[in-house]
């Protein structure tokens, strides 16, 4: 039998209205938190940790990452501070020149706020025979010079790649650059950076994986964290093969990599303005679906059939208020993926049905300005955050990232100051306090208790700060880790 002894730790609780207690000790017995009290015994000699009256919650979870992208972004040149087409054209040339002999592989630049768009012709002048892709921020479109196309297979236009095209080639980016750098190592080195953070498990909905794709990863350690690994519509059926439901272990993998959701992209994004709305943006154009309400109705029923949870991305509100008519006609179990823009009455709908809202509350940052620009009259129903909670909707916060930081801390301060700037929080109707976000990133753990799994997080400072949500939001991204434990396994230590 396994196990560890805390001492001193100072309990955070995730309840509205409960007041910190006395630092207690925590009993963890083959992963699993067996005792919570004061001067518990130390048992068969186990290890002791001492707190010295930090403060101890569940692990947090991030519900959303594509964590090959994240994996690989850190080999990417960073557009994300691109604010102009020639700001973004700069950092290109930057690059052709640092590395004469590489392609270019960008990430995050968001052209939709630009004033002047974004060309082929420009790449191509720049670069000249060698390839250039920019994957936008939001991941739904790439921004490509003529050589990069012809690489690719794709018939060359002066416009983006975007959406179900470009989902389509990403899976050949590499044979057109060259090793991508995704090797079992870069995906341990980036589950340790998140240990550090106090991130005890994701849910990846990585876009090309396969039930293939995460053995070779587990059995060479990048199995640090756990792992929920989500299925698209075009591998589906290989899940279902392997008799895979949610919740189940891979094949081949070590009990921390399960089985996910089914993703379903049924619209596009604000960035590239295939949102599907109700009503019109400021020019005019509404997004539209990528999947038909009898099409998803039917890839649904056979999530569901087999036992997989899905997780419905719907940007737009309706492209909600579609998955929600799903949802209620098939009895699926799961999740709304963003739910950026939402009708009040689909909130309640949510709650009734039991549908999670996965939402990622750094994207508001993003896109508060973009929002004005171009959902001018709808900004309030933007990131309601608050309107879901008061409805009885479970959240499940994350980051979506490469689209954000994989860092909970970030997620949380943006949903309680709901600002990154020195401007006013924009809606601030809409934010969450610390406690309800802290809740919305631990999977519903709750406070730590008896029986609970012993994935844990021991922080140096109070997350519980009073002060204004400013305050609250820069303590929260200053906060540091002292220890992370999942499964009852240290795997981030600084005490």
């Amino acid at each position: 039998m396994t196990g560890f002894l805390i001492r001193e730790a100072r309990l955070v609780p995730l309840e509205e209205g409960v007041a910190p207690g006395e630092p207690v000790d925590v009993l963890v017995r083959d992963g699993v938190v067996t005792r919570v009290g004061r001067d518990l015994p130390r048992p068969d000699a186990l290890p002791v940790h001492h707190a010295g009256g930090r403060w101890l919650l569940p692990g947090l979870w991030d519900q959303h990452v594509h964590l090959g992208q994240w994996v690989l972004a850190s080999h990417r040149l960073d557009l994300t501070g691109a604010r102009s087409l020639g700001a973004a054209l700069a950092l290109v040339a930057e690059r052709l020149h640092a590395w004469p002999d590489v392609p270019v592989v960008g990430w995050g630049h968001r052209p939709a706020s630009w004033d002047e768009r974004p060309t082929v012709a420009a790449l191509d002048d720049l670069a000249g025979m060698r390839p250039v892709v920019l994957i936008s921020g939001d991941g739904h479109h790439a921004w490509l010079n003529s050589v990069a196309m012809r690489g690719l297979g794709l018939p060359e236009r002066e416009g983006m790649v975007s959406e179900a095209e470009w989902f389509a080639v990403y899976p050949r980016l590499a044979q057109l650059v060259g090793s991508d750098g995704s090797s079992p190592d870069a995906y341990l080195a980036v589950q340790q950076q998140a240990a550090a953070r106090g991130v005890v498990g994701v849910v990846d909905l990585e876009f090309d994986q396969s039930v293939s794709a995460w053995p070779e990863r587990s059995s060479m350690g990048a199995e640090l964290l756990r792992v929920r690994v989500g299925a698209y519509v075009d591998t589906l059926d290989e899940f279902i093969d392997a008799g895979l439901r949610t919740g189940q272990r891979l094949p081949g993998c070590g009990p921390r990599i399960t089985m996910g959701p089914l993703k379903v992209i049924s619209d596009g994004s604000l960035n590239t303005c295939t949102a599907w709305c109700c009503s019109p943006y400021a020019d005019g154009s509404t997004g539209a679906p990528n999947i038909s309400a009898q099409g998803l109705r039917w890839v649904m029923e056979a999530a569901n059939r087999h036992g997989l949870e899905v997780a419905i991305h719907a940007i737009g509100d309706a492209a909600a208020s579609q998955a929600l008519d799903a949802y209620e006609a098939t009895g699926a179990r799961g999740s709304i993926e963003h739910a950026q823009l939402i009708l009040r009455e689909d909130a309640a709908r949510m709650a009734a049905l039991g549908v999670r809202a996965s939402v990622q509350p750094a994207h508001l940052w993003d896109d508060r300005d973009l929002t004005a620009k171009l959902w001018p009259d709808r900004t309030e129903r933007c990131f309601a955050l608050r309107w879901l909670l008061d409805a009885g909707v479970e959240l499940a916060m994350g980051s979506d990232a490469p689209v954000a930081t994989l860092d909970p801390w970030l997620a949380a301060a943006a949903a309680v100051h709901r600002s990154a700037d020195e401007r006013e929080p924009w809606h601030p109707e809409q934010a969450l306090t610390v406690r309800e976000a802290l809740a919305a990133s631990t999977d519903g753990a709750g406070t730590v208790a008896p029986g609970h799994l012993a994935d844990l997080a021991l922080l140096d400072q109070d997350p519980l700060v009073t002060g204004s949500s400013a305050d609250q939001s820069a303590a929260l991204r200053d906060l540091t880790v002292a220890a992370t434990w999942v499964d009852g396994e240290l795997v981030h230590d600084t005490l």
